[in-house]
């Protein structure tokens, strides 16, 4: 069972999230080694957000950091917080009612998003469109007019405003819902010449960044953007892209997502055909109108993150001092791992220890820095 599934057994009746709930939920999100998994960790391990900051410092401690973990000061975030309201923006939170129920269903969903403009296009149907920067004419306009023909059919378009494919997707789908994710601060327009797209969206559509303000984009960020198009969509559709595009990338995550890959097929002459044509030999949906593509997308069923957690009992029934977790048991987790990410059940049978003390140790080993969790229930060492 995923640690997803397991969270929706735990869930709990609250009230929606207050404003000082969120600034915690943005000050334990903005922290030192608390990616997404790490995040839910702490909040399954300790049952809210609260007691999860308060825990930091001495779980990093013991995980071997030299200088006790802390999360940014509250004021640090609240300037944050005022910042983006002052632009007309808001956060959103997996524990507010308004987070897309899509992205709710991946391993590693963002905690909080930063937004402008409408939330709720987020909750409807949507369908990502990706492809490459340098794309054709004919691929801007094959681009433009799909997503104008699916947001017809009360389909969302979802992409990460790049040039090229990114930008005929949105501009084609402006009158009927686009969903336009950036890879660095909701602040930063990238790039510079869709600043009037930019605004067009904002006002009449939605922007999403899970970075802080101004947060200027960088290569590591694209992945991790590309993850929130994916994770949004009930499909990921691929319009020109070489081997080794951005835009493949996105259609990898997309089938370990559990969402439809599909292709637009292009000359096998042109460099920008391969991605496609190679997704369509590999089983992709090939793709010549809308209709192709509503022929396969599925529903999506389930509450997600709607609420907070229960404690898990695997963390309520551990260790709950130093002197429960024998004295090598980081010595072990950390011999058994490596750069390569292997499973925690792989993990678990190799240093014979019991699931509490497993899941207790490598929570202080993440937040000291030293090792990380990825999707599928993996982890690996970090440096």
């Amino acid at each position: 069972m995923t640690r997803k599934k397991n969270m929706q057994q735990n869930l709990v009746k609250t009230l929606p999230l207050s404003e000082a709930d969120k600034l915690a939920w943005l000050r334990l999100s903005r922290t030192e080694n608390v990616g997404p998994i790490t995040f839910y960790r702490l909040v399954e391990r300790f049952g809210n957000v609260e007691q999860a900051l308060e825990a930091l410092p001495e779980l990093s401690r013991r995980g071997g950091r030299a200088k006790p973990l802390k999360a940014p000061d509250l004021q640090t975030i609240e300037k944050e917080y005022e910042a983006l309201r002052a632009q007309g923006g808001d956060i959103v939170t997996a524990g507010c009612e308004a987070y897309p129920l899509a992205l709710s269903a991946i391993d590693d969903a963002p905690p909080v998003l930063s937004y402008f403009g409408d939330i709720k296009l987020a909750g409807r149907n949507c369908i990502g469109m990706v492809g490459a920067r340098n794309a054709s004419l004919n691929g801007r306009k094959f681009a433009q007019k799909l997503a104008g023909d699916l947001g017809r059919l009360d389909q969302t378009i979802v992409s990460g405003l790049a040039r090229g494919i990114d930008t005929a997707a949105h501009q084609g789908s402006l009158s009927t819902g686009t969903i336009a994710v950036v890879a660095g601060g909701i602040d930063e327009i990238y790039p510079p010449e869709n600043a009037p797209l930019f605004a067009e969206i904002k006002e009449r559509g939605l922007i999403l960044a899970e970075g802080p303000l101004g947060t200027a984009p960088k290569a590591q960020h694209f992945p991790k953007r590309n993850r929130i198009v994916s994770g949004l969509s009930r499909a990921v559709i691929v319009i020109e892209a070489t081997m080794r595009s951005g835009s493949l990338i996105t259609a990898r995550m997309a089938g370990e997502q559990g969402r439809d890959v599909m292709a637009v097929p292009g000359h096998p002459l042109d460099p920008r055909a391969q991605g496609p044509n190679h997704l369509i030999r590999e089983g992709a949906t090939l793709v010549r109108n809308a209709d192709d593509v509503l022929e396969i997308i599925r529903n999506f069923s389930g509450n997600g993150l709607r609420e907070p957690l229960r404690p898990s009992p695997s963390f309520t029934q551990g260790p709950a001092n130093d002197d429960d977790v024998p004295e090598n048991a980081q010595e072990g987790i950390l011999e058994n791992l490596s750069f390569t990410p292997v499973t925690v059940d792989e993990l678990l049978r190799s240093c014979h220890m019991s699931i509490p003390v497993l899941q207790t140790v490598l929570l202080e080993l993440e937040l000291a820095g030293r090792v990380k969790r990825e999707p599928g229930g993996r982890v690996s060492l970090l440096n």
